[in-house]
């Protein structure tokens, strides 16, 4: 019976050695999330439609170190994305324009730690190109004559925009409310409103479709940008990968190009 019993033990010894070879060869188990050394599957990321170009951007590069791994971004308003996952959409992470929006995830328990705020922006007016109805300053936004636009109150650039025209004694008279600011970007760049109050990054975002007009007391409403990974995450090494280089140096560099401020 010993024969047989020898055997059976090489075999073993055999399939042990082949489970640890060594780190140089490439015959060990690799670290990651599928075995490898890089993340792997999907990655989605709620995020402020102020956020489009820049975490876009960050995005790719995330898909191009873990070629494997695939990130699905879904942009809206600050306080849709809330709702949605609230209501249990599935997502991997959250970044509001504002905190009072991530207040709504955190105060359903939905969050795995504390938000990070990760960047500030401002409004700006925007107007088309050559600025043809002359606008020159918030007080503008209390002209009959002309078609504006600003974000709906919900919505942070809205939340913001009412700060701003209290700070300024404007009592405004908007001709559409927007759900998100790239809405209220759009109607300008289209030459629909006269005038639109979007942040300075997106203005910048627009490129010279438009013209940004900035006024003083947007200081009396900077808006914190917040980010989380989500309690629920249904690939949270991915998540925390994606909120990493959102703080990075790297992605803080991204985000000053795109002109957002330091927080």
């Amino acid at each position: 019976m010993r024969k047989p019993f020898r055997s059976l033990a090489a075999a073993l010894a055999v399939a042990l050695l082949a489970g640890c070879g060594s780190d140089g060869d490439g015959g060990g188990a690799a670290e990651g999330t599928d075995g490898g050394d890089g993340l792997t599957g999907t990655l989605t990321v709620f995020a402020a439609a102020s956020l489009t170009d820049v975490f876009t951007e960050l995005g790719e590069q995330l898909e191009a170190d873990n070629p494997d791994l695939d990130v699905q971004f879904n942009f809206a308003g600050s306080s849709a994305l809330a709702t949605q996952i609230t209501q249990g959409a599935p997502a991997d992470v959250f970044a509001s324009a504002n905190p009072g929006q991530m207040t709504v995830v955190t105060d359903a328990d939905l969050a795995d730690g504390e938000p990070e705020v990760f960047t500030s922006n401002v409004l700006e007016i925007a107007v088309p190109e050559g600025n043809p109805a002359d606008v020159t300053g918030l007080a503008d936004f209390a002209r009959e004559e002309l078609t504006l636009a600003v974000c709906a109150p919900e919505v942070p650039c809205g939340a913001a925009t009412e700060d701003v025209f209290a700070a300024a004694g404007v009592t405004a008279v908007p001709d559409t409310l927007e759900e998100d600011v790239r809405a209220a970007l759009t109607k300008v760049e289209l030459g629909e409103v006269d005038a639109a109050l979007v942040y300075a990054t997106d203005v910048a975002a627009a490129g010279g479709s438009v013209e940004g007009i900035a006024f003083p007391e947007a200081e009396d409403a900077v808006n914190e940008y917040p980010v989380c990974v989500l309690a629920e995450a249904p690939n949270p090494d991915a998540a925390h990968a994606f909120v990493e280089l959102v703080s990075s140096p790297e992605g803080q560099a991204a985000l000053a190009d795109a002109g957002f401020r330091t927080p």
